[in-house]
């Protein structure tokens, strides 16, 4: 299953001044098997530290000389280990927090020698307080499920993947591929993007099948509440996961999530979930230049689930976005705008955490809200998702006068146009965003 993030791993490869890599991002979205299947391709061999597995291998790291840690990894796993020509892979790696630690020294004094990390819940050991990162000696990616262009790609839909990087407003797809497209995202709302599901649905093209994969995913999910939850955040955590699915698209209050709790725990529950890489918040931005993040208020906000899939598995959707023919306006629009946010989240740069925005104006007179903000040519977008075939652009049209946008961008079922100073461009285009902004 081929991931589009290898192309920053052979680019890493291939720097002089590289420094060690650690790939983030949350459990089971393939950041083992796409750093394996790297090694395989790019290095004479590869030897794997899983310090989950094997936890005899963190006895090698009572120093940090990677000298000396290299001795001992290779007696203990019976491979050589050579500068130029092997890859080290420390997985699991936030269950030995001194290896993370190490990797300064190896940037230092094995600079030759490639080494990438990685694990499922590594964001809770660079946080602890207790913790000393190596800044400026090590580098991140970040990693998360299947976009939609490499669900295409798994599918064997590489051709059609290749038909839209071509796709523009002279030269939209026809009305063949604009069908097969439309079905091929339903399938994609109701398999999602996680790499075990993908697989199951590659395998048997089944839903139902899919549909046990997600839930033991979520279950899993479940089951690493202990390791980063104290027993009195537990049924917080509980609580804010099960729900969260349902309230996409949806300003977050905390009395919406569970009026008994208390508005400090929601908050805290939603912070663990946030650094385990299960939602994504969505903060309201004044968007009145950029970067966006200096002008976020962080009480006002919306969520972002891990994968549109697991999402719909939470909320019991997938039969009705099979069989529906509006499906893209099941609960309420929300499933589209959750899709949106994913594929902006998987656009961006890999080696910054994803980061979401929207726009809202509360006045008693004017409300007014764009589901997201965008930075495309230098300049602040505003982004709206109309699931259905009507709806007006109200916001939108409120954004580009208010702020001076050059335009703004609605996702729909329609084919690329640009009007009164509106692009749009259908749901799966959302990764084509940036080059058909740049012809308007």
């Amino acid at each position: 299953m081929k991931r589009d993030i290898e192309q920053e791993l052979f680019s890493w490869k291939d720097q002089k001044n590289r420094l060690p890599l650690l790939l983030r991002g949350a459990r089971q979205v393939g950041k083992s098997y796409t750093v394996e299947s790297f090694g395989k391709k790019a290095f004479r061999n590869m030897v794997v530290v899983n310090f989950e597995f094997e936890p005899r291998f963190k006895q090698c790291f009572t120093t940090l000389d990677p000298v000396d840690i290299v001795n001992k990894l290779q007696l203990l796993t019976g491979e050589n280990i050579e500068t130029g020509q092997t890859l080290l892979f420390f997985d699991e790696i936030q269950e030995c927090p001194s290896a993370i630690m190490s990797l300064r020294y190896f940037r230092e004094k094995l600079d030759q020698l490639a080494v990438i990390g990685a694990g499922s819940l590594m964001e809770f050991a660079l946080n602890s307080p207790e913790f000393k990162m190596p800044v400026g000696r090590v580098q991140f990616l970040h990693l998360g499920p299947l976009s939609f262009g490499e669900f295409l790609t798994a599918t064997g839909n590489e051709r059609l993947r290749g038909c839209l990087k071509e796709a523009s407003l002279d030269k939209p797809l026809d009305d063949l591929l604009h069908q097969t497209l439309m079905e091929l995202l339903r399938v994609y709302f109701i398999v999602g993007g996680m790499p075990a599901v993908v697989a199951e649905y590659l395998e048997n093209r089944n839903f139902s099948g899919c549909l046990r994969v997600q839930n033991a995913l979520l279950q899993a999910f479940r089951g690493d509440f202990g390791k980063y939850a104290k027993t009195s955040s537990f049924k917080h955590l509980q609580t804010v996961f099960d729900k969260v699915p349902r309230l996409a698209g949806d300003r977050i209050k905390y009395s919406n999530i569970d009026p008994d709790s208390r508005s400090r725990d929601i908050k805290q529950a939603l912070s663990l979930l946030t650094l385990a890489g299960i939602i994504y918040p969505v903060y309201a931005t004044a968007a009145s230049g950029l970067p966006l993040s200096a002008q976020v208020n962080e009480m006002k906000f919306k969520l972002n689930f891990l994968d549109i899939g697991l999402m719909q598995c939470a909320c019991g959707q997938q039969a009705e976005l099979a069989v529906r023919p509006d499906f893209f306006q099941v609960n309420r629009g929300a499933v589209a705008e959750q899709f949106v946010g994913q594929e902006l989240r998987a656009c961006q740069d890999r080696y910054s955490w994803p980061a979401l925005y929207f726009w809202a104006r509360d006045s008693r007179n004017s409300s007014a809200e764009v589901d997201y903000v965008a930075m495309a040519r230098s300049h602040v977008l505003p982004v709206e998702v109309k699931s259905g075939k009507t709806g007006t652009l109200r916001s939108l049209k409120l954004f580009i006068e208010e702020k001076g946008a050059l335009f703004g961008v609605r996702f729909s079922q329609d084919k690329p146009s640009f009007y009164d100073k509106v692009l749009t461009l259908p749901l799966y285009m959302v990764d084509q965003m940036n080059r058909c902004a740049e012809g308007c």
